[in-house]
């Protein structure tokens, strides 16, 4: 197969050092989770509280079911975004600072 030329006003690209994969799956999945309208703002509402958010508060402040919340919280959960706690029969949601600085590491990850 022939190789193209390239055309005038071609650079090299800089050498960029892969990310560990453990740390790709990770960002993506909090990417793909917060590329979700309804989770990015779960994670606005949890975030923005002074402390724990019951999961009834939540389901309450959108216009969708108990069970469709319930799916968005998990995604955020497993992503790294969120913690949750069990009082009864109810869940308590936390941002997860943790998670919420490495996606802030964003920037920082995609110019280096």
């Amino acid at each position: 197969m022939a190789k193209r030329s390239r055309p005038e006003g071609c650079c090299d690209l800089k050498a960029v050092s892969p990310l560990p994969k453990a740390s790709e799956r990770r960002l993506a999945a909090m990417l793909k989770a917060v590329a979700d309208p309804t989770r990015l703002q779960i994670l606005r509402v949890v975030n923005a509280q002074p402390g724990p958010v019951c999961a009834c508060d939540i389901v309450d402040r959108f216009d969708l079911s108990q069970p469709t919340i319930s799916h968005h919280l998990k995604v955020l959960r497993d992503a790294g975004l969120l913690t949750s706690r069990r009082t009864g029969l109810w869940s308590f949601y936390e941002p997860d600072r943790e998670g919420l600085a490495r996606l802030a590491e964003l920037p920082s990850l995609i110019s280096s």
